[in-house]
């Protein structure tokens, strides 16, 4: 998370390196404990990270809350979308999925 400067009042922002390297630490223990996924990438001026899964239960804006995200460094955005959904919503060409096919890192 940012950071308070010990003689200062500003808060420091991790660099994108840092956010980088905590990102595919986290996403490689998410790997682990979720065998369920088959894509994990991030996007956006901030921190938004998409996940795609073989299947789920739950209803899409409940997705997120199994994939804790407490050892990211800054905060993020979570969607997670089903295999069979995110090719629906790819096919439709929507500008949410163009913007995804521009910009999203898979890692």
């Amino acid at each position: 998370m940012p950071v308070r400067s010990l003689n200062s009042s500003v808060i420091k922002w991790p660099d994108k390196n840092c956010v980088q390297q905590a990102l595919q630490k986290w996403a490689l223990e998410i790997k682990r404990k979720h065998s369920n996924i088959v894509r994990i990438g991030y996007f956006g001026s901030d921190l938004d990270i998409i996940v795609i899964v073989k299947k789920s239960e739950p209803p899409r804006e409940r997705r997120a809350i199994p994939f804790d995200k407490e050892n990211l460094p800054v905060p993020a955005d979570l969607l997670v979308y089903t295999i069979d959904e995110w090719k629906t919503l790819s096919a439709s060409g929507s500008k949410f999925t163009k913007m995804i096919s521009r910009e999203a890192v898979w890692l």
